[in-house]
């Protein structure tokens, strides 16, 4: 919608303006910058990652790599400040309770809470969800927005403005900003949701607070439900995925950017705010909404779902660009660092299983397990390309959130619930100890030219 006052860009002149772009700036040959040693997209011509800078938040492991730089597959692992995640989550479910905030502690502080320092932790966590004075009225009932996730970029920066020490860069000052950012992020997302379903979807306006003594998953579940209802079983489900985004590595893209940016020396929402800007992107945190939208495509073309060689046309058509958005990428298969399987993925690939039986739904996570299960064979026979290919945690994580009843709206603003702790733990370390502002180097293509005066063009 444009401003009533300031006249539209006329169609004409945005084709004049758009034109001069396309005949003055060639398209750049992504050969030409693999001949110059270029490194694309900061990946290596194997697809590693270039190494950019060291962590001790956490580690991402999905290959061995021989002296030779012969790279090796081997099953993934996710590791947060030294423990793997399965042991994390195996203990939760064990003793059949809710490890998200535990998680935050361990990444932000890089150790295990005691008993006391756990429930000290969580009241703190409580203490700082209450938003400041106006802001649910200013920042998020006014100028709603119809994705959630520019929302809550904007609230970030919003945030700045309501901190009486914004700009400190102290240890204290960054964990105080950080914490509340934890505790914030999940009311200022749901509150979000429910002025979007309000002002774009003609749905009802209600606002829940947190209620002391819930976890953040419980919380979040009670704060998006118009009756505040939900079960136990389906908060834990919940809080699994949310464990589960907390933290991927420093070189994943909204994490980098956060560093990238921290790097200059500005302040924490700035920095925030960047990464929420680039999870919202489909090649990232919105990727599990294309899952979903491909899934549903595949359920209405395939007629047999126990049938893998239909199953596996479907997938040659999709790759072929023949179906679908034309991408001919299957969402949900691949990643830049997992090659025989994404720890994440067989964690939420079983519990979404157990909820699929009681969900009646069981038939689709059968047909999502076929895709996985045929997509490396299809994929090497349309490409030419032997490939080790695993199935990524955006596979699954959209039928969790779909099962759970939890709407694609709040996908990609979950993610952010749940990686602000990953987010928060790398600024303060790129802050404390990186020492050199980000400048990577991009190689010039253009040629001098010599100025022509205005009456001579």
């Amino acid at each position: 919608m444009y401003y009533p006052d300031v006249p539209a860009l006329e169609p004409e002149e945005l084709e004049l303006l758009c034109h001069e772009y396309v005949e003055h700036n060639a398209t750049l040959d992504p050969h030409l910058a693999d001949q110059m040693g270029v490194k694309r997209g900061l990946r290596n011509l194997d697809g590693t990652g270039v190494l950019a800078g060291i962590t001790n938040v956490s580690n991402v492991v999905g290959y061995d790599k021989k002296e030779d730089g012969t790279i090796v597959p081997i099953p993934g692992r996710l590791i947060y400040r030294g423990y793997d995640l399965t042991d994390l989550v195996d203990a939760y479910i064990r003793e059949k309770r809710f490890g998200f905030s535990e998680v935050a502690y361990l990444l932000l502080l890089g150790k295990l809470p005691t008993r006391e320092q756990y429930e000290m932790f969580n009241a703190v966590l409580h203490s700082y969800t209450a938003l400041p004075q106006n802001f649910t009225e200013d920042m998020i009932l006014k100028n709603p927005s119809h994705d959630v996730m520019n929302k809550l970029g904007r609230s970030v920066l919003a945030l700045y403005s309501c901190d009486p020490d914004p700009d400190s860069l102290t240890v204290e000052n960054m964990m105080r900003q950080s914490i509340e950012l934890v505790a914030r992020f999940p009311v200022i997302v749901a509150h979000a949701y429910v002025v979007k379903r309000h002002y774009f979807d003609d749905d009802s306006l209600y606002l829940h607070r947190p209620e002391p003594g819930l976890s953040i998953a419980e919380n979040f579940l009670r704060m998006i439900r118009p009756d505040k209802q939900f079960t136990h079983e389906e908060a834990r489900l919940l809080d699994l995925c949310l464990v589960c985004h907390a933290e991927h590595g420093g070189g994943n893209n909204s994490t980098f950017s956060c560093r990238s940016v921290s790097s200059t020396g500005t302040d924490t929402y700035s920095a925030i705010a960047a990464a929420v800007g680039s999870l919202k992107g489909p090649k990232h945190g919105g990727a599990n909404r294309q899952v979903l939208a491909q899934f549903s495509l595949i359920k209405q073309t395939v007629r047999d779902w126990k049938d893998d060689d239909a199953v596996a046309g479907c997938v040659r058509r999709i790759l072929r660009r023949e179906l679908g958005d034309g991408s001919g990428l299957i969402y949900g298969m691949g990643h830049a660092v997992y090659t025989l399987s994404d720890p994440r993925t067989v964690i939420l690939r079983q519990s979404a299983r157990t909820l699929a039986a009681q969900r009646g739904m069981l038939d689709e996570l059968e047909l999502m397990e076929a895709v996985e299960r045929v997509t490396p064979r299809v994929f090497a026979e349309v490409t030419g390309h032997e490939k080790v290919m695993c199935a990524n945690v955006d596979m699954y994580s959209g039928l969790m959130y779909r099962m759970l009843g939890i709407s694609p709206d709040l996908f990609t603003p979950l993610f952010a619930v749940a990686r602000i702790t990953g987010w928060c733990a790398h600024r303060m370390e790129e802050v404390l100890t990186g020492g050199r502002i980000y400048r990577p180097a991009y190689k010039p293509l253009i040629r001098h030219k010599d100025y022509v005066p205005f009456d001579e063009r």
